[in-house]
């Protein structure tokens, strides 16, 4: 199996067309999350503000539009074998949601200190959970080498063009209910879902500027979207969604062509806009749900006056996360 680094970049890219057949595929298995106006966040960034609730889909997250795309597709005979994944919470629950919906054994992959709550959540949808290794990225050399020696299907996390269409839908929905959206802003990890955003937002209105956020503790993606090539780098963040050590080749080509800016914030950043979320907006989010608003008071010089979506991509917070960032905030 190769690794993320060396992963083929001739990979298709997904199209509008891709995107369109996900939604039609989702629509019997998820239903559309809402896009609320956030006047105290508004007050907060100086633009108009809206939220993407993402966190209201049945995993608490908007990687489960991917995992139902992509399951929907499998042959019998590949479900049949059943599916593996690597993930430090979000998109093994979107393999194992989607698993069960069609009948197919799941075994997830996860770093041994990943979130309590995700974990229990992939294990309440039948899926089989493997603990292995410090990190992200060594649950996925270890998930990697179980794909090369079974010949199950191994779904990566980020180089899937039929996770990155479904993921994409989020973007389609949000534009179809607020077409004057002139900002996008979305969190990154391994990028399927900003990618997924510029998909959608570029094809309906290239004017629409889509802007990505990773934490300054793991910038793998940033730098890679830096320099042009795929990067390791540094991994030391709490947002386990955004934690990634290694970039990946097919979300990393699709930002390098269409993302429009791409900014790093600091862990205190994120844990100040989780509190934000809580007090203006009513929305418990994990932390990299809640990067798109620190990356929004980041950049409030070029936001304001703007009408600026932020995607609130899940709400997997474990009780002990809130309550140590909920106390640091007094």
């Amino acid at each position: 199996m190769a690794d993320a680094r060396t992963a083929p970049t001739t990979m298709a890219w997904p199209t509008l067309r891709d995107v369109l057949e996900a939604r039609r595929r989702l629509h019997e298995h998820l239903l559309a999350t809402a896009l609320h106006p956030a006047p105290g966040l508004s007050a907060l960034v100086g633009a108009e503000v809206l939220v993407k609730h993402e966190n209201h889909l049945p995993t608490g997250s908007f990687k489960v539009r991917g995992g139902v795309n992509l399951l929907s597709q499998l042959d019998p005979a590949t479900r049949g074998r059943g599916v593996l994944a690597a993930s430090t919470g979000n998109h093994g629950q979107s393999v194992a949601f989607a698993a069960q919906r069609f009948g197919a054994p799941a075994t997830i992959f996860v770093p041994e200190d990943a979130n309590p709550v995700k974990v229990a959540a992939i294990r309440q949808m039948g899926a089989t959970v493997v603990a292995a290794g410090a990190d992200f990225d060594d649950a996925r050399v270890a998930c990697e080498a179980q794909a090369a020696a079974t010949g199950q299907r191994y779904i990566h996390s980020g180089d899937e063009p039929l996770l990155i269409a479904g993921v994409a839908t989020h973007t389609l929905e949000l534009l179809e209910q607020d077409p004057a959206v002139e900002v996008i802003v979305v969190p990154i990890g391994g990028g399927s879902g900003a990618a997924g955003a510029c998909l959608a937002a570029k094809a309906i209105d290239r004017r629409i500027a889509v802007i990505g956020v990773q934490s300054a503790a793991a910038p793998a993606a940033h730098r890679s979207w830096l320099q042009g090539t795929l990067v390791e780098a540094p991994m030391e963040t709490f947002a386990e969604g955004l934690a990634t050590r290694t970039a990946f080749a097919l979300p990393q080509g699709m930002l390098r062509a269409h993302l429009d800016d791409f900014v790093l914030v600091s862990d205190d950043a994120i844990r100040a806009a989780m509190v934000a979320m809580l007090e203006h907006a009513r929305t418990l989010c994990e932390a990299a749900g809640a990067a798109p608003l620190a990356a929004a008071l980041q950049l409030r010089d070029r936001l304001r006056g703007r009408r600026v979506a932020l995607i609130c991509s899940g709400g997997n917070v474990s009780p002990g996360q809130l309550r140590t960032i909920l106390d640091a905030a007094g």
